[in-house]
C-alpha cells in the first residue's frame, strides 16, 4: 500500500491580535528545549511561517491523528513564547513578512526582488510514494488535469494584506510569480524529466532542483511524488481528504501508466485556465472538467474526481471517507467560505484570524460536522 506524509505551513499570529508574529526562529529554538522529534518542525521563507512534516503513514486514520497531533505541538512551542499557529494560507490581516536569515532566501531576493518579499503564502503538500522516477513520471503526466479539483477543495486564501480578493485562493495567485511555477507538459520518461530539471537549473534563472516548482514534481528528498497545490486547509480533516485523494490520484495514473494508457493532454494554457478557475472560484460555483476542459458546476467536478479514482479509493479501504469528506465539504464549506463567514458575522478581519487559530485546533465547529 502506498504510503502517505503531509507537509503543511502554518502562519505564526498574536494570539490577542491576529497579527502575523516574525517569530519563526524562536519557535523552533523553542521546540528543540522542548525535545521535539528532529526535523518535523522547519524553517520556511518567512518569519511568519512555521512549517512540519508528518511521517509516511498508510492508514488515512493514522495520518489525520499526526497532522492534528504536529498542529497541537507547534501550538505547544509557539504558545511558550507568546504567539500561536494559524491554518490560513494568506494572512487576511496587512503585514510585513520578514525574510528568513539564509543565504538561499538571500539569493531569492536578490534575483526575484519584491516576488520574494511579498510571497507571504502557506500550502499544503502531499507526498505520495511511488516505486521508482519512471513510475513517479508516468503518474505526474497522467494526474495533472485533475490537481485543480485538489486546489479547489483546499482554498483557504480568501483575503491579502487586509483586503478581499475576490479570490477563493489568492494563495496560488501569489505562488504563480515563481519563474518555475505551475503545471507542466507531459515528459514521457524519468530520462525526459531529469534532462527538462537539468536545463532549467542550467539557466541560472533558478538556483538549483529544489525551486523546480512544478504542481507535481518527483520528490528531492525521499522516492515520493510530491503534489504541491493545495492551500494549508483550515481543519486537519481537510488536509486528510486531500491526502487521501491524491494517494488515490497516484494510484490510479499509475495503473494507467502500466496498462500502457497514454496520458490525458488539454496542453498547458487550458491547464493554467483551469487553475485560474479553480483559484477564483473554490467551490462556490463552476469549475473545469478535467476531461472537456468546458465549465461545470464544482459538485460535479468534484464527484468526477471520485468517479475518475473510485477503484483506487475502494481497493484501498477510502472510498466512504473520500465520499464523506468531499460531501461535508460541499455542503459546510471550505477554508475560505469559512473565512468568509466568520468575517460577515464579525465584520473584522482580526476576529477572522483569532476564530481562525480556534478552527486550526479542531475547535470552532457546527455539531459533528467540522467546516473547512
Amino acid at each position: 500500500m502506498r504510503t502517505v506524509g503531509v507537509e503543511e505551513e502554518l502562519l505564526l499570529v498574536d494570539p490577542e491580535s491576529g497579527e502575523p508574529r516574525a517569530m519563526s526562529a524562536a519557535v523552533l529554538a523553542r521546540a528543540a528545549l522542548d525535545g521535539a522529534e528532529q526535523d518535523v518542525f522547519e524553517k520556511e521563507l518567512h518569519e511568519q511561517m512555521l512549517e512540519f512534516a508528518t511521517h509516511p503513514q498508510s492508514s488515512m486514520e493514522s495520518l489525520h491523528a499526526e497532522i492534528v497531533r504536529c498542529r497541537e505541538e507547534a501550538a505547544g512551542h509557539a504558545g511558550k513564547i507568546g504567539c500561536t499557529v494559524a491554518a490560513l494560507a494568506t494572512s487576511p490581516l496587512p503585514v510585513s513578512p520578514a525574510i528568513g536569515v539564509n543565504r538561499r532566501y538571500q539569493w531569492m531576493e536578490e534575483q526575484y526582488g519584491i516576488a520574494t518579499r511579498e510571497q507571504l503564502v502557506l500550502g499544503c503538500h502531499v507526498h505520495v510514494s511511488v516505486e521508482s522516477d519512471e513510475e513517479g513520471v508516468g503518474v505526474v503526466d497522467r494526474l495533472r488535469p485533475w490537481l485543480t479539483v485538489l486546489a479547489a477543495l483546499s482554498t483557504n486564501s480568501p483575503f491579502w494584506q487586509g483586503k478581499e480578493t475576490g479570490y477563493n485562493s489568492y494563495r496560488s495567485r501569489v505562488w504563480q510569480r515563481w519563474p518555475s511555477a505551475g503545471p507542466t507538459e507531459t515528459f514521457g520518461s524519468a530520462e525526459r524529466y531529469h534532462r527538462r530539471v537539468a536545463d532549467m537549473v542550467a539557466t541560472g534563472v533558478i538556483l538549483d532542483e529544489k525551486m523546480v516548482y512544478f504542481d507535481a514534481r518527483l520528490s528531492q528528498r525521499y522516492p515520493t511524488v510530491e503534489i504541491r497545490v493545495s492551500d494549508v486547509c483550515l481543519h486537519a480533516e481537510t488536509a486528510a481528504l486531500i491526502a487521501t485523494l491524491a494517494r488515490a490520484l497516484v494510484e490510479t495514473a499509475a495503473r494507467e501508466w502500466r496498462a500502457g494508457r497514454e496520458p490525458a493532454d488539454p496542453g498547458v494554457s487550458l491547464l493554467r485556465l483551469a487553475a485560474w478557475q479553480a483559484a477564483r472560484a473554490g467551490l462556490t460555483s463552476e469549475l473545469l472538467h478535467p476531461q472537456t476542459m468546458r465549465r461545470m458546476p464544482a459538485e460535479a467536478v468534484v464527484r468526477a474526481l471520485i468517479d475518475h479514482v473510485a477503484e483506487a479509493l475502494e481497493d484501498l479501504g477510502d472510498l466512504e471517507r473520500a465520499r464523506e469528506g468531499c460531501a461535508r465539504l460541499l455542503r459546510d464549506g471550505n477554508g475560505a467560505q469559512v473565512q468568509r463567514a466568520l468575517l460577515e458575522r464579525t465584520g473584522s478581519l482580526r476576529d477572522v484570524v483569532t476564530e481562525c487559530v480556534r478552527h486550526t485546533q479542531g475547535a470552532g465547529r457546527t455539531g459533528s460536522a467540522p467546516l473547512g
